[in-house]
């Protein structure tokens, strides 16, 4: 796949500014981390990306890459369990997206999600009902999700929020394993140490752009320092502006 170009974006809602003119490009097989105080419209660039939120100055060009070879992982807040659906049934979703909504699915479908259940440390929980699980175990779940869309470009909205210790950390070798194989990973995160650790490039946002580049330049202390300080300027009822690109 091209990589995935942001030109002069510009996001808003109601005219209220929720990201600003954001330039850059994501190089195909990159792992990028995407970082911010909050409200810095990390999210909204995720959906920017995924071509779920329209961009009202600038462009996203994502190197003609189909919709459904986009995975996408919103937060899991945002997220409704009390529907009565098994863990299989959730992962099966991932074919919907590859394969079509109106496919019959066979053993191969079936198969092929057992196996991201077990890859993803859930082996035998496929008759459970998510609105049993824990946070974590539901995480791994929405993984196996991922792995059964088998999308070259992964967009992560705080993958391992609200997890324990070891689901995060088993889900981020689900991550590097992603990486080796060359699909392109951009995940909104608020553990900086696991920035520095893990991610080789970084965004950081604070509604503009503050820093896209390798990770230990991104994090540097001047940069948060700015990030801090434009967030704690934000005129909530601010409307978009206009400059050139």
């Amino acid at each position: 796949m091209n990589g995935i170009r942001l030109h002069n974006v510009t996001v808003a809602y109601d005219r209220r500014p929720a990201l600003h003119h954001v330039s850059g490009t994501f190089a195909p097989g990159s792992m990028t981390a995407v970082v911010g105080p909050n409200g810095a419209g990390k999210t909204t660039l995720l959906k920017a990306v995924a071509g779920l939120s329209p961009v009202d100055q600038g462009s996203v060009d994502r190197g003609g890459l189909a919709q459904e070879k986009i995975a996408l992982l919103p937060q899991a807040t945002a997220l409704d369990r009390g529907f009565p659906i098994s863990c299989l049934d959730v992962v099966m979703l991932g074919h919907c997206v590859r394969l079509g909504a109106f496919r019959a699915f066979g053993a191969a479908e079936r198969d092929r999600a057992l196996q991201a259940l077990e890859a993803v440390g859930l082996a035998g929980f496929a008759g459970r009902r998510v609105g049993t699980l824990s946070a974590g175990q539901f995480q791994r779940v929405l993984f196996a999700r991922l792995l059964v869309q088998d999308a070259p470009l992964i967009l992560l909205d705080e993958p391992f929020n609200a997890v324990d210790a070891r689901t995060a950390a088993d889900l981020m070798a689900v991550l590097r394993r992603w990486h080796g194989e060359g699909r392109t990973i951009i995940a909104v995160l608020h553990d900086l140490d696991l920035v520095a650790r893990e991610f080789p490039d970084c965004l950081m946002l604070a509604r503009e752009q503050i820093a896209w580049c390798d990770t230990a330049t991104a994090l540097s202390a001047a940069n948060r320092l700015r990030a801090r300080m434009m967030a704690e300027a934000w005129a909530e009822d601010a409307e978009t502006c206009a400059r050139a690109a």
